[in-house]
């Protein structure tokens, strides 16, 4: 088992847009008929997700899928839930400056978000924290646990 580090920042309204946040449905909507505009729309906005899920950079809805990313979207890799951590720790160190809120910006409340995320990859879980930045911007940082990935584990590791 190790964990994966991804992160993401960018326009909150892109963050927003959930249809890329969600990989395609493994059954693709019935072929439109002629005239059909509706279905047609529907097949290409499908064709769309198939295209852009695998590369966009924004963070997929569901951790685990943070896995179907090609492997440059990983940004470091660990067997020890402590060493992720510690790339957490370093990220939020990096980015507290900007946060939207000033709450967010306690050093305990930091110490304590990094102390929960190393139980949780510690136990096969992943790790997910969102933040708010100067406005209108977000900040997704994710720890992924690999091979297996406890709630996908049919997900394949993109650095295998």
């Amino acid at each position: 088992m190790h964990h994966h580090a991804y992160l993401w920042t960018g326009p909150k309204q892109r963050f927003d847009e959930d249809g890329l946040r969600r990989p395609p449905h493994p059954d693709p909507p019935p072929a439109a008929l002629s005239g059909d505009s509706e279905r047609l729309r529907l097949h290409e906005r499908y064709q769309e997700v198939v295209v852009e899920f695998p590369k966009s950079g924004l963070p997929p809805i569901h951790t685990a899928h943070w896995l179907m990313k090609p492997l440059t979207s990983v940004l470091g890799t660990w067997d020890e839930p402590k060493q992720a951590a510690a790339w957490l720790r370093e990220r939020l160190t990096e980015y507290s400056p900007r946060f939207d809120s000033t709450a967010q910006r306690d050093t305990t409340l930091l110490a304590m978000l990094v102390a929960s995320a190393a139980e949780r990859l510690a136990w096969g879980g992943d790790a997910s924290l969102g933040f708010y930045l100067e406005r209108p911007a977000f900040l997704s940082m994710a720890l992924v646990t690999c091979s297996p990935n406890r709630s996908a584990p049919n997900l394949r590791c993109p650095a295998r």
